[in-house]
């Protein structure tokens, strides 16, 4: 199909009719965009003026329609370079209006061209302010995207979307992780090697790392704790990913032989939550979760307020007022949602570990949080400096 043939079919596409069925019964009907068909997951919104490649691309939205708040989406187009892996992982895509033409000297193709060579139905042309404040009010919830031949009746799709799995008690890590190890090396002098376990990482995040003299050995999920000390690591990091960490038990048994052998260690996102759960906290889902690149989150460590990205449906259950004891020892909330105090970052007072609940290697921004990379970095040469000594 040649360019011109591939957009009169996209045009098409934009003016057939398209529904939103949510699980509790209400509809929004508009015009198809990206790929025409079905979809279902877990609808939720994200409040990012910007980003929307790295949110698309994110594998910690894998089994999500993702509704973007902000009405404008695609102005920039798609380039090859903002990638945060190598697919697309949102399970739909839903925006008021999206541009016309895509406007920026490192664009190689239209949004809805993308979404629609990757197989993503989507739909534009509805209220995204309704649909985000029957979110808030209702919570995330189960929803299917039909458009061209998936189109019936309001019941039958309704029964479809109540079919679906629900995001409470998914185990989805192991659906995005990579299935080889590889390098990411360090940038200049190389200070540090660090084992990540992939629960789901975003390309961001190495590098990140790499910036800073890492060499970063990303490794599966389903890695082993011999496989992480084949490395000869300094540090370990567990990364973000999607699904209920109630449901990842290997991590959880993996992170906790890291902690028992006192190796500086970091978790991000997911990471966050296999931190709370090895420390013996539970975890629970949030009415509507936290998502976009505009959080307040505090530092309580320092008192500093910092702008922020998430993605995240789950918090941990750990408590604000006091420090807890653990079988690692102490432990405290380290950082804080500002919005609604959910926990955001948790630490280990006698040991080198400390993780967040958001995305420091903000790709796409903001970037106030790019000290907890430091932060793992003075770990980990605290750690090497004292066992010199020794």
């Amino acid at each position: 199909m040649t360019t011109s043939d591939q957009g009169t079919a996209l045009q098409r596409q934009k003016a057939a009719p398209a529904v939103l069925v949510l699980e509790d019964g209400r509809t929004f009907r508009g015009r198809a965009y990206g790929a025409v068909g079905v979809t279902f997951g877990e609808a939720v919104f994200s409040t990012g003026m910007t980003g929307y490649q790295e949110t698309l691309t994110d594998p910690s939205y894998h089994r999500q329609v993702v509704v973007m708040t902000s009405p404008h989406i695609g102005n920039t187009g798609i380039n090859d370079e903002d990638m945060e892996s190598k697919k697309i992982w949102v399970s739909g895509y839903v925006v008021r209006d999206p541009a016309r033409v895509s406007s920026n000297w490192r664009s190689r193709r239209t949004l809805d061209e993308e979404l629609d060579a990757q197989g993503v139905v989507g739909i534009s042309g509805i209220d995204t302010r309704a649909l985000t404040r029957h979110l808030r009010e209702r919570g995330a919830m189960r929803v299917g995207i039909f458009s061209g031949s998936a189109l019936s009746d309001e019941g039958t799709m309704l029964d479809k979307v109540r079919e679906a799995p629900e995001m409470k008690g998914a185990s989805l890590y192991e659906e995005v992780a990579t299935k080889e190890s590889y390098v990411v090396p360090a940038v200049g002098e190389k200070k540090f090697t660090v084992a990540a376990v992939d629960l789901g990482i975003k390309g961001m995040t190495p590098h990140r790392m790499a910036e800073r003299g890492i060499e970063v050995h990303v490794l599966p999920a389903t890695a082993t704790v011999e496989e992480i000390y084949a490395v000869a690591p300094d540090g370990v990091f567990f990364s973000n990913g999607p699904g209920d960490p109630e449901q990842a038990d290997h991590p959880v048994a993996l992170m906790r032989a890291v902690l028992e052998r006192g190796t500086p260690l970091f978790g991000i996102c997911f990471g966050n939550q296999i931190l709370g759960r090895a420390l013996g906290f539970g975890t629970y889902k949030l009415k509507y979760g936290h998502r976009g690149i505009n959080q307040p989150v505090q530092d309580r460590t320092t008192g500093k307020v910092e702008v922020t990205a998430h993605n995240h449906g789950f918090a941990v259950d750990a408590p604000l007022d006091k420090v807890s004891e653990t079988p690692y020892g102490r432990a405290e909330v380290s950082h804080v949602c500002l919005n609604d105090q959910v926990v955001e970052g948790l630490q280990l007072l006698d040991q080198p570990a400390f993780s967040v609940q958001y995305h420091p290697e903000a790709a796409a921004g903001p970037h106030d949080a790019a000290y907890l990379f430091d932060r793992f970095t003075s770990l980990m040469n605290t750690v090497q400096m004292e066992g010199q000594r020794a």
